[in-house]
């Protein structure tokens, strides 16, 4: 990792620990990212996005250990599917809680998750844990590449922005791994053809 991306890092981890919302490139597309222990920062990214309450945010994660560590329960077929090539990378598991789960994530039955292959990303995890991280668009609408016509879409500015040049709109994979069988609910970078050959 370069100084740049380092300090980069940084910066963002400071912002997120200090209640900020950052937008910030992924492996994917472009992400809206804050702390899961800040409300007021995730209520800000809410109306940033016109997204409603009762959609829940997706957690990014730094290690598989993440995952326990939030109470996550992973089954056979999730298992599979951690274990792929596609992850760290652009597959996300929505998968179950059990009762022991972080405090911030009391009142899910599940939660979407993914970790990512982006030293930045992950370098800020590093500093701040786990955090909830959507893409950076207007809800229910088309993401964006660059970050100007990014900025121009949200109904409020970001307190940080990281501009890595223009990004694929093609967002991670959905698998709902809660459910028996595992349900694609949304195909982004791996197709359902992918997902069926790792599940057997």
């Amino acid at each position: 990792m370069d100084e740049r991306v380092r300090e980069e890092a940084a910066r963002a981890a400071a912002c997120l620990l200090a209640g900020g919302v950052v937008l910030l490139p992924t492996d994917t597309v472009y992400g809206l990212a804050v702390h899961p222990e800040r409300d007021e920062a995730i209520t800000r990214l809410f109306a940033m996005k016109g997204r409603p309450r009762s959609v829940n945010l997706p957690v990014m994660i730094a290690s598989r250990d993440d995952i326990t560590v939030l109470g996550g329960v992973v089954n056979s077929a999730a298992g599979l599917l951690l274990e792929s090539k596609y992850v760290p990378g652009p597959l996300t598991l929505a998968l179950g809680l059990s009762p022991d789960r972080a405090p911030w994530l009391r009142g899910r039955v599940e939660f979407a998750v993914r970790m990512p292959d982006d030293d930045r990303l992950i370098a800020i995890m590093k500093r701040t844990g786990p955090l909830l991280v959507t893409s950076a668009n207007l809800h229910a609408e088309q993401v964006r590449e660059s970050v100007p016509a990014i900025v121009s879409t949200l109904a409020s500015e970001p307190d940080l922005v990281i501009d890595d040049g223009n990004r694929d709109t093609v967002p991670s994979t959905l698998v709902n791994c809660r459910v028996v069988p595992p349900v694609v609910e949304r195909v982004g970078a791996v197709s359902e053809k992918e997902i069926e050959a790792i599940l057997g």
